[in-house]
């Protein structure tokens, strides 16, 4: 039977839009708790319904939205339980992957690759271009996990990533706290060609903790200033 393309131009756009739901994700005008329908996504962004709905079941799929019966897809909120819960998830599988891979003779073989990935997320930074930074970024760390050869490692990471959502990276744009975050990529790179799996370590443990700090959903700053006002209603006693 001969093959015409057609579906893969379809799973391209499906790919497509994704790419835009995410970005409106990570910039916070797919609001949390709102119902969106597939439809009205689509008359906007000029396509049929079909991509849009694909993209939709995928979001569905990696618990970042929900389908609610005849009445849409609506974003799931992201409480502070659930990003202790992604952080340590990841924190259990990513540390020791990427320790694994100090010294990995591939790694040595791709340095310059990982180098240069290294170098698009420090410029994605500094253009202030936050969707490039997370691809960049994803790519990173994705290529390295992959070389361990372990797929479902490499998925439920991704997956992790997908639901993290990063809502407030926006805000941190100019600061030199992300511009750190970036440059520690080159400095995961020196560490991983030297063998120095501590340093590894020690990286990878600060660059996940931006998870449940830095660039979490705002709910834990609602958290963090309600746990103050019990813990001193009438100012410090120190």
């Amino acid at each position: 039977m001969q093959a015409f393309g057609g579906r893969i131009e379809q799973s391209s756009l499906k790919d497509k839009v994704l790419a835009i739901l995410r970005k409106n994700l990570i910039t916070g005008d797919l609001v949390e708790g709102q119902l969106y329908s597939a439809a009205s996504i689509a008359a906007e962004l000029g396509v049929s319904t079909s991509p849009v709905r694909e993209a939709l079941l995928t979001l569905v799929d990696q618990g970042v939205m929900e389908a609610v019966r005849n009445r849409g897809y609506r974003v799931l909120p992201l409480g502070e339980q659930d990003l202790q819960e992604i952080y340590q998830m990841r924190a259990l599988l990513e540390i020791p992957s990427m320790v694994g891979l100090s010294g990995h003779a591939e790694v040595l073989a791709r340095e310059a690759e990982f180098r240069g990935l290294a170098d698009d997320i420090v410029g994605a930074v500094a253009s202030g271009d936050v969707v490039a930074y997370l691809e960049a970024d994803l790519v990173f760390h994705l290529s390295l996990l992959r070389i361990l050869g372990n797929h479902r490692l490499t998925s439920t990471v991704k997956s992790l990533r997908d639901q993290t959502r990063q809502l407030r990276l926006t805000t941190q744009l100019g600061t030199d706290e992300l511009v750190r975050t970036a440059q520690s990529h080159l400095h995961i790179v020196d560490a991983l060609v030297a063998g120095d799996s501590e340093r590894v370590r020690q990286l990878m443990i600060e660059h996940l903790e931006h998870i449940r700090t830095d660039w979490g959903s705002d709910v834990l700053d609602a958290a963090a200033g309600m746990s103050a006002a019990v813990s001193t209603p009438h100012g410090s006693y120190q």
